[in-house]
Formats: structure tokens, sequence, C-alpha cells
């Protein structure tokens, strides 16, 4: 499988998405960032975009209540995995683990990568990659190390994949700083990518593991 890694801007609809759905023979799936979607007519209408350009689409969404919500869509238009995003003092939320076809595909959203290492415990025997859709990029370069940190951890217990990307614009909190995040780190913990402040595009090869720009 092959696997477009977005950063694009806060856009009110889907542009960047059908942008790089113009070269859709390059990628079978797409992983966005939390809140790409903007509410939820916007999951029906990324439900109708998965159907017609068959692709896996890995993102989150804000409800009507600007609570964001994890979201992974079938190449078949159907939603697989769907739910809330845990809070930070209470255990991972279950599902966080859908299957596709033949794979079995982790999910953390945003700040849930800190739950991740134990949280996954127990939701398959196997996954074939993890996802992590992050809100905005990081507020300081030592939250940057630590999340690639944890991350490493996590691909290394779990012998597997981990990818995550993060928005190219806004801040935490509008607190005014943000390091655009995007990476990928290998089932031996060695990272195939680890991007910092370059907002473009990446498609990853999980069978080879090679690395490429859109």
């Amino acid at each position: 499988m092959r696997v477009l890694v977005a950063q694009p801007n806060h856009e009110s609809g889907l542009e960047q998405l059908l942008e790089e759905l113009q070269q859709q023979k390059l990628f079978d799936a797409v992983l966005y960032p939390e809140g790409y979607v903007t509410d939820e007519n916007g999951v029906a209408v990324l439900c109708d975009i998965a159907k017609q350009y068959n692709k896996l689409v890995i993102t989150g969404y804000r409800d009507r209540y600007k609570k964001d919500r994890a979201l992974m869509i079938h190449p078949s238009g159907k939603i697989i995995l769907e739910r809330a995003k845990s809070p930070m003092n209470e255990p991972l939320y279950s599902p966080s683990v859908a299957e596709a076809d033949d794979l079995q595909i982790g999910y953390l959203l945003c700040v849930e990568i800190l739950q991740g290492l134990m949280g996954l415990e127990g939701q398959a025997e196997h996954m074939d990659f993890i996802a992590h859709p992050i809100g905005v990029g990081m507020f300081s370069e030592a939250q940057f190390a630590e999340w690639i940190e944890t991350a490493t951890m996590i691909a290394l217990k779990y012998k597997t994949v981990i990818i995550g990307t993060s928005h190219a614009d806004g801040s935490y909190r509008n607190c005014g700083i943000s390091i655009p995040i995007s990476y990928c780190i290998d089932a031996s913990g060695q990272p195939l990518y680890i991007s910092q402040n370059d907002p473009r595009s990446w498609i990853i090869d999980l069978k080879t593991g090679q690395v490429d720009r859109l």
C-alpha cells in the first residue's frame, strides 16, 4: 500500500485533497490531519469522495459541538472507524484499530500519541501500520522531540510503522507558535523521514519503505 501523507492548511472545503487526488494513481490511501473535515456535512462528502476515487481515507473531523473525532473511511465509502477523542486523563478509547480489507490499521488522534504506548494493547494481534493525525504543529522544539520519541517507542513496541502529520498552519490554543510536523517511523524504530517546517506532501510505500514527494 502507498499512503499519501499531507500537511494542508486549514480550509473550509476539501480543496487540497481534491487537488492531490488528481494524481490518484500514485497512492492507495490518504492521511490528513486531525480536524481537516470541519463539520459533519463534510464527512458525508468525504465518504462520497473515498468511494469515487476508491481510496482509504484517514483523518479527523469536528462535530456540531466543535469537538475533534476520529475518522477512517474504506475505499467503498463506508466509515470503518469513528469515535470521540480520548480525554488525556483517561485510557485510550476503543476502537483504535480498524480493518480495511486485509489490513489492520491502528489509529491515534493527535495528543493520543501519549496514550498509545499502553492504550493499543489488546486491540489487535498485529497492526500493519498506525496512523496519527495531528491537529496543528508543535508548540516547541521540546514537544516535537517528545512526540517523535514517543512515536518511535510505539513503533518498536508494536513492531509496525507509524505515520503522523499535522496541518501546515494554526497553533495550539492560538499560542502563535507552530512547527508543522510530518513523520514516518518504521517497525525497527528508524525514521523513514521526519519533516519539520516543510508542509509538502509525502508518499510512503509501506511494502518497500520507499518515500517520495508528491
